[in-house]
């Protein structure tokens, strides 16, 4: 999945600990395996080559997850898509660091995504593409559906206490640590990684954030992120960062995408569907931080504007 998964959790001693360890990883890996557009040999890589040439039967996991992706785009009016591989490549944000596409590039790539381009069958369990050159990329989903299968195996082994981190953008807090509410977690400052924006305490919650530093470049003045806006074929821009709290990682991971594209105003309304979902923006241009029922402990006012560089 291109990034690093990180477990922390309680248990009565190092044997049990590292026991439970090699199952969660374990599960880690066969998702990996399952998910991953980087290796040839995943359902996701055979779908792609077969799905445009003729209806895919696939297991029920990944037609699960599948339809939980295109209910996202659906429910975010198409800012998160799962399409928007082709948009990556023409921009070099895949397997590189970025490149301005010609006008060229970038119409072709547009008219192969679209979620309304994957054609599912549950009846019979088949995936299909509309037209040829449509692929599947789960990188907006996958880690936050591999740390919920995590949280699961950790409660079947009898974990009461885990905090299961991925790549840091990601975290889904299992119970709590002994004598404590809640797993503290910090959310970095988008302008300065090394500072905190918010501190939050998270029991049985899933906390994502999507943010505009992980893959940009810069051209005449002009910044670009990684972080496609799938309806336009452009990067996001004026959004620096979203974080996003909720009640599983599947969520948090898909929606703290599409609210970074919607911004603060569309992505409090598509919110609004998400119960007890909380949500903070910080914005370019020194612009206040953005908040929708923000847990803040408080170890920096997220209401104080923040300043350019």
């Amino acid at each position: 999945m291109g990034t690093v998964f990180t477990i922390y959790l309680y248990a009565a001693d190092r044997a049990e600990a590292n026991a439970v360890f090699e199952v969660a990883f374990d599960e880690v890996e066969r998702l990996d395996q399952t998910l991953s557009n980087y290796r040839p040999s995943s359902e996701l890589s055979r779908i792609n080559r077969l799905a445009a040439r003729e209806p895919v039967t696939t297991d029920p996991e990944v037609f699960g997850l599948l339809q939980s992706a295109l209910g996202f785009s659906a429910r975010t009016h198409g800012a998160f898509d799962i399409t928007v591989g082709p948009l990556m490549r023409a921009w070099g944000f895949f397997r590189g660091e970025g490149r301005l596409p010609t006008d060229a590039e970038l119409q072709a790539a547009q008219e192969k995504i679209g979620f309304d381009k994957v054609l599912l069958d549950p009846s019979r369990r088949t995936v299909s593409f509309a037209i040829p050159g449509v692929e599947l990329d789960l990188g907006a989903i996958g880690k936050g559906y591999a740390v919920d299968r995590v949280a699961e195996v950790l409660h079947e082994a009898g974990v009461k206490s885990a905090l299961i981190d991925s790549g840091s953008s990601t975290v889904h807090a299992l119970g709590a640590p002994p004598e404590s509410e809640g797993w503290k977690v910090q959310v970095p400052d988008a302008r300065n990684r090394r500072q905190t924006l918010s501190t939050i305490l998270l029991r049985d919650q899933s906390l994502s954030t999507s943010g505009s530093y992980e893959q940009c470049f810069e051209i005449d003045g002009r910044r670009y992120c990684h972080v496609m806006d799938p309806r336009t074929g452009w990067p996001v821009e004026h959004v620096l960062q979203a974080t996003l709290v909720a009640a599983d990682s599947t969520t948090t991971d898909a929606m703290s995408n599409a609210i970074f594209v919607l911004g603060p105003e569309k992505g409090r309304e598509a919110l609004t569907q998400i119960p007890g979902a909380q949500a903070v923006w910080v914005l370019e241009g020194g612009a206040d931080v953005s908040q929708f029922q923000w847990p803040s402990l408080g170890t920096r006012p997220l209401a104080t504007s923040l300043n350019p560089g």
